[in-house]
């Protein structure tokens, strides 16, 4: 189990899907890319492709995410939720697997 959408984003991603009329067989694509000494950088969006043979797909609540199996490893115990407070409206990814802090010793990650 790589990644795991919570409730509170499964709803959030469903209303995006109704509001932007995308249809039942789209899914939340996650992906991504280096980020040097700031660490991963992570994307969301929508897509309709599937490839069973280089991605990974996962349900929850009703919502399909998708991300490649070649991200796995990295993305393990990921969790991506929907904040909606006083700091702020959006998604969120907590990712155990990246370290906290900068990654090199001028961003203070050592």
């Amino acid at each position: 189990m790589a990644v795991t959408l919570t409730e509170s984003a499964a709803t959030e991603v469903k209303k995006l899907i109704d509001s932007e009329k995308l249809g039942e067989e789209t899914c939340l694509r996650m992906a991504i890319g280096g980020g040097g000494c700031s660490g991963m950088q992570y994307g969301l969006g929508f897509d309709q492709e599937y490839d069973p043979a280089v991605d990974a797909r996962y349900e929850y609540h009703g919502v399909a995410l998708v991300t490649k199996k070649k991200f796995a490893l990295h993305l393990d115990g990921t969790t991506i939720d929907f904040q909606d407070g006083p700091m702020g409206r959006g998604f969120t990814i907590d990712n155990p697997n990246q370290p906290k802090g900068g990654g090199c010793p001028g961003c203070g990650g050592h």
